[in-house]
């Protein structure tokens, strides 16, 4: 069955749960495949007590969900869980400041990312992006900014989409919306 393509995530507990980075794995990890809690301990490297805490939690919140249950060795019950969207994006303008600071190391990594590539067709002309710290953070801050309305756009679809086209997909749209309009788009025509 297919699952939901994005999920905006706006409720600040949910976004502080979303913040640890080995429940982020562990979503990530059961996108790709339904796994059971002994899976991912074992593949995590993790106590089969800490893997159940993190999955009783990321399921509170319903961010996963027991996709199927299967008889396995020894008549246990095994439980493989899967998440309820490929893809969460957190509201950032709902979040504290204090989890903006976590949440803004993802974007800038991206964007370095993103602008890598854009170097790359810029040297091609001959020119060079240049770029301060503190602009990249800026420039971050707006596509954190940016993402929930654009992930709206996908909330209701059901996809199985692979996580990281959706990503990909998502920022790209982002980085359009910045290199259009906003306060960088003077910046963007100077070096492509």
């Amino acid at each position: 069955m297919a699952r939901k393509a994005v999920q905006v995530i706006d409720d600040l507990k949910t976004i502080k749960l979303l913040a640890d980075p080995l429940r982020r794995e562990i979503i990530r990890e059961i996108t790709n495949k339904p796994q059971t809690q002994s899976q991912l301990a074992r593949k995590l490297e993790l106590s089969p007590s800490s893997t159940m805490h993190h999955l009783k939690k990321l399921r509170e919140a319903g961010l996963i969900k027991i996709g199927r249950s299967e008889v396995g060795a020894y008549g246990i019950v095994e439980k493989f869980y899967e998440p309820t969207a490929n893809l969460f994006i957190e509201d950032y303008k709902k979040t504290s400041s204090k989890v903006q600071k976590y949440l803004i190391h993802t974007h800038v990594e991206r964007l370095r990312g993103m602008l890598a590539v854009l170097q790359l067709l810029a040297e091609k002309k001959g020119k060079l992006i240049q770029i301060s710290a503190e602009e990249i953070r800026g420039m971050a801050q707006e596509i954190a900014d940016l993402l929930p309305e654009i992930a709206e756009k996908y909330e209701e679809e059901q996809v199985n989409e692979n996580r990281e086209i959706l990503i990909i997909k998502i920022y790209s749209e982002a980085l359009k919306s910045l290199i259009s309009e906003g306060a960088w788009k003077d910046f963007f025509p100077k070096v492509l």
